[in-house]
């Protein structure tokens, strides 16, 4: 399938390592100009390190990327943090838990779209997109980690008035939400749900995560990185023209939306 996407300059935030890294392969694969900016973004030549929590750093990376690329079409946000607590129940938190995870997850992404907001709405050119990451977790009321599920609720909300402002642009913005994924950010999940628990009694990271999906998915399987790349690449490309403020679950049907 022709996506148009050959020569496009995309950033994918959080695009070193998990889902974000699937990204900018599968846009790789359809010769787009991919430019990573992460935390750590490892060895990619074509990166930046940038904390997306703070605005100033991240509108300076957003403009030298831009500036470099010679303009920007597509925008990714894949970065987030969780609290590395289990949060069931709640109190098992302190509010000062919350802090980093919103600052990462919410404002982050806030930031991401205002870095990027005169780069996407430039002159006019019909089709850019952004896109964010944000998860089921945000959709339910997750009790694992509270602060990551409110987190993750706000992009949906902020995506949503976001792809209302942009619009006038010709400018797309979607979110993509993971179900179950085999990441870091889920491994901790686990690690944290064990704390407590006597050693004896405690499950493996395979066991607990087959107990898990096999109790929450109706179509019992993980969801695979791959499948969000895919997915990114098809919203950002010509064949997606009318979708815009969409949450779309890649979940195995966790959360079924009339």
């Amino acid at each position: 399938m022709d996506t148009g996407l050959s020569g496009k300059k995309v950033i994918v935030f959080g695009g070193a390592s998990g889902i974000g890294q699937a990204v900018v392969r599968a846009f790789r694969s359809e010769e787009a100009e991919v430019f990573v900016a992460d935390l750590e973004p490892g060895d990619e030549t074509s990166s930046a390190k940038v904390d997306i929590s703070d605005l100033a750093e991240v509108t300076t990376v957003v403009n030298q990327i831009g500036d470099k690329q010679g303009g920007i079409d597509h925008v990714v946000c894949a970065a987030a943090k969780g609290s590395g607590k289990f949060g069931f129940p709640f109190w098992n938190l302190e509010p000062g838990d919350w802090k980093s995870v919103l600052e990462v997850s919410l404002i982050g992404s806030v930031n991401v779209a205002h870095a990027c907001q005169p780069w996407l709405c430039e002159g006019g050119n019909d089709g850019k997109t952004l896109l964010y990451f944000t998860s089921v977790a945000g959709q339910i009321g997750s009790q694992t980690d509270p602060p990551y599920s409110a987190a993750k609720a706000g992009v949906i909300n902020f995506t949503q008035c976001a792809a209302k402002d942009f619009a006038a642009y010709g400018v797309r913005v979607n979110a993509l939400s993971p179900g179950m994924v085999k990441t870091d950010l889920n491994e901790s999940v686990w690690a944290s749900s064990q704390q407590g628990i006597p050693e004896e009694n405690r499950l493996s990271y395979e066991d607990w995560a087959d107990l898990k999906i096999k109790s929450i998915a109706p179509l019992a399987r993980w969801q695979e990185p791959e499948e969000f790349g895919a997915m990114a690449v098809y919203l950002a490309s010509f064949h997606a023209k009318n979708i815009t403020g969409q949450i779309i679950n890649i979940d195995g049907g966790q959360v079924m939306k009339g």
